[in-house]
C-alpha cells in the first residue's frame, strides 16, 4: 500500500473540471452542462500550471472531467505533463460521438493511467432515459470494449438512486462482464438537475452496503462507494460482530482497497469527504471542497491552491469531526466516517448538519 497522504496537507483525489460542455443532457448532473465551451474555461498552461501545483501538494491522482472532457482538444496534452509530474491520470468521458477508438488510442499512448464510462442502467432505454440521449448504452458499452482490447484499464461510473436501485443485481451483472478494474458506485446527491429526483432511503443503503459488501469477497475489482461515507460504519459494525478473529485485517482489508489490481487508480485508506481528501476545480478554475459542494473558497489564477486546501475556513471545518451537528456530532465512527458533507448541505442546507441517509443511531 502506498503512503497514506496527510489529508490536512494534500486531498487524495483532485478533480478539474476541464470544461463544462457536453452533448449528453443527463437528469442528475450538477452543472446543468451545456453544448457550446465557455471562453472562461482554464488555458492549456493554466491547466498545465494547476496540475503542477497539484503535484507540489503530493497529491497522486488527479481526474480530468467534465462535462465531456473529450471537448478539449488538449487532454492528451494535459495527460502527459500530469504523468511528467508523476501524478496517476484518469478521465472520464461521455458517450458522444467524440468518443471512439482512435481518441482511446492516443490517450492511452499519452500514459493514460485509467478510462472511466458511466453506467446507469442494464437496459438500453433505462440508461439512454437517464442520459437523455439515444444510443449512450451501446456507445458506452462499445467504448468499453475499445479500452479492453487497448488495454487501458476500464471503471465503471454508476449512480444509485430511487429509480434505479430495483436494477441493482442486473448492475451487478452488467458490470462483472465488461472487464472492468474499478466500479464506483455513487450516491445521488440532489443539486443541479437532479434537486428533484429521489436517493435512496437510509434502510435501502443498508441493503445496497449489504449487497456490495458481498460482492467485495466475490470479485477482484475495486469497489468504491462514493457519497456514502457511513459505508465504513456499516462494514465496522458487520465485521466485529462476526466473531471472526480476522475481522479487523477484514476491515483494514475492505476499506483501504484495492487488493493489488493491476492499473488501478485505486482508494485512500481514510475517509474521502468534501474538502477532506477532495479537492473539486471548476471549469473556470474556482476552488470549491467538491463538485457536489460548490463553496468557492478561492480561483487558481488567483490563489495558490495548496494554501487554499489547507487554510481556508471552510476546507478547516469539513475536516474537523469535533464539530459536525446531530447525529453526526455525537457517532463514535464520525472520525472514520463523518456522513456525506454534500448531502448534509443539499438536503438541510448546512454542510455541518448530520448525514439523513444513514439509520444508525448513537
Amino acid at each position: 500500500m502506498p503512503k497514506a497522504t496527510d489529508f490536512s496537507e494534500a486531498p487524495f483525489l483532485v478533480i478539474w473540471e476541464t470544461t463544462r460542455a457536453c452533448a449528453l443532457a443527463c437528469k442528475h448532473c450538477r452543472a446543468e452542462a451545456w453544448m457550446q465551451r465557455d471562453p472562461r474555461e482554464l488555458s492549456t498552461e493554466e491547466g498545465k500550471e494547476l496540475i503542477g501545483h497539484v503535484a507540489d501538494m503530493g497529491t497522486p491522482i488527479f481526474i480530468l472531467s467534465g462535462g465531456d472532457p473529450l471537448n478539449r482538444e488538449d487532454l492528451e496534452e494535459l495527460v502527459r505533463h500530469g504523468k511528467s509530474r508523476r501524478l496517476r491520470m484518469g478521465t472520464i468521458p461521455a458517450a458522444t460521438p467524440s468518443l471512439n477508438r482512435e481518441r482511446l488510442r492516443v490517450l492511452k499512448a499519452a500514459g493514460l493511467d485509467q478510462v472511466a464510462f458511466s453506467l446507469d442502467a442494464p437496459k438500453p432505454d433505462l440508461h439512454d432515459g437517464f442520459r437523455g440521449t439515444p444510443g449512450a448504452f451501446q456507445k458506452t458499452l462499445e467504448a468499453a470494449s475499445w479500452a479492453r482490447e487497448l488495454d487501458l484499464p476500464l471503471q465503471i461510473n454508476t449512480c444509485l438512486a430511487s429509480w434505479n436501485y430495483p436494477f441493482l443485481e442486473e448492475m451487478i451483472s452488467l458490470v462483472k462482464g465488461l472487464g472492468v478494474v474499478f466500479w464506483e458506485v455513487f450516491f445521488l446527491i440532489p443539486v443541479g438537475r437532479g434537486s428533484g429526483m429521489q436517493g435512496l432511503t437510509p434502510q435501502q443503503f443498508e441493503g445496497v452496503f449489504d449487497r456490495l459488501h458481498r460482492l467485495n469477497d466475490e470479485e477482484e475489482f475495486v469497489i468504491k462507494l462514493t457519497e456514502a461515507q457511513h459505508y465504513r460504519r456499516f462494514v465496522i459494525q458487520r465485521e466485529l460482530s462476526s466473531g471472526d478473529p480476522a475481522s479487523r485485517e477484514r476491515i483494514r482489508r475492505i476499506l483501504a482497497r484495492p487488493r493489488g489490481v493491476r492499473g488501478s487508480i485505486g482508494q485512500s485508506p481514510h475517509t474521502v469527504n468534501s474538502g477532506k481528501g477532495f479537492l473539486f476545480i471548476d471549469h473556470v478554475g474556482n476552488i470549491c471542497p467538491s463538485g457536489f459542494l460548490p463553496f468557492v473558497a478561492g480561483n487558481v489564477r488567483n490563489d495558490n491552491v495548496a494554501a487554499v486546501y489547507r487554510r481556508h475556513p471552510t476546507f478547516r471545518q469539513l475536516r474537523d469531526p469535533a464539530i459536525l451537528k446531530g447525529k453526526c456530532g455525537l457517532c463514535r465512527f464520525s472520525a472514520v466516517c463523518g456522513g456525506s458533507r454534500a448531502r448534509a448541505w443539499a438536503e438541510t442546507g448546512d454542510y455541518l448538519a448530520e448525514d439523513p441517509s444513514c439509520v444508525y443511531r448513537p
